[in-house]
């Protein structure tokens, strides 16, 4: 059963920036499934594009694993399809990696390595499939390009990168719409004012959105191909690219 995320539920006298430590690891799982739109749906694409697009033999990187969410979805899958996917996660927090780790081999997934590690440092080799679930937000802007085009020198031929980000919108009065729907979007899964304000000034300067447009010239700077947003959700988007 998940834990409850409480975290930002009282007053606090000063809000420290936000940081993925043993506290938010804790709860992560409920945290995401109740701040992020349509969460479990956005796992049901990639499962789709992993369905379609993967080899039955594949190597997988998810990059900024958190709990391993996003590796188990994908292991089902492969135990359904009858395929064999070898799964890479990587995350900067220490914590994560360690509930990560507890979960896959609760679960029984076999063909996996966890590092904690910056992703900026990880090397990307032979990869059919990067995922960056909500995790370049949190990388500096000045960083991004060069990840990126780490990241598809590191594809295999055929390679994919799914990207799913937090984004801003470049008209002021949209933007300031998206951002009211989304918090009503909190508060009807339980999040309180106090929590909402408590968690956004803990993000400022923390996770640093970029517009659609931004984010789809990013991955064609990169070098990927055949370049598309697969889903948006007010100020929530997914996109994909080819090598």
């Amino acid at each position: 059963m998940q834990k409850r995320d409480k975290i930002f539920s009282r007053k606090r006298p000063e809000v420290a920036p936000f940081d993925f430590n043993h506290e938010v690891a804790s709860v992560f799982d409920d945290m995401v499934s109740r701040s992020i739109p349509f969460y479990n749906e956005i796992h049901k694409m990639i499962l789709d594009v992993a369905k379609f697009e993967l080899p039955t033999h594949a190597r997988i990187y998810d990059l900024g694993c958190s709990t391993g969410h996003t590796i188990l979805a994908l292991e089902q899958e492969a135990q359904i399809l009858d395929r064999h996917f070898s799964y890479v996660g990587v995350d900067s927090s220490a914590p994560m990696i360690a509930v990560c780790h507890k979960k896959l081999k609760a679960r029984g997934v076999g063909d996996f390595t966890l590092t904690q590690s910056k992703i900026e440092d990880v090397t990307i080799q032979n990869a059919n499939m990067v995922i960056l679930n909500y995790t370049l937000q949190f990388i500096s802007p000045k960083n991004r390009l060069t990840l990126l085009k780490k990241i598809v020198r590191g594809l295999d031929p055929k390679g994919i990168v799914i990207l799913s980000e937090k984004i801003k919108n470049q008209n002021c009065h949209i933007q300031e719409l998206t951002t009211k729907l989304y918090y009503d979007f909190k508060k009807r899964n339980g999040y309180s004012e106090l929590e909402i304000a408590q968690k956004r000034e803990a993000l400022e300067n923390v996770l640093i959105p970029w517009t659609q447009e931004k984010n789809l010239m990013l991955l064609k700077n990169a070098g990927l191909k055949n370049i598309s947003m697969l889903f948006k959700w007010y100020n929530f988007a997914s996109f994909i690219g080819y090598k």
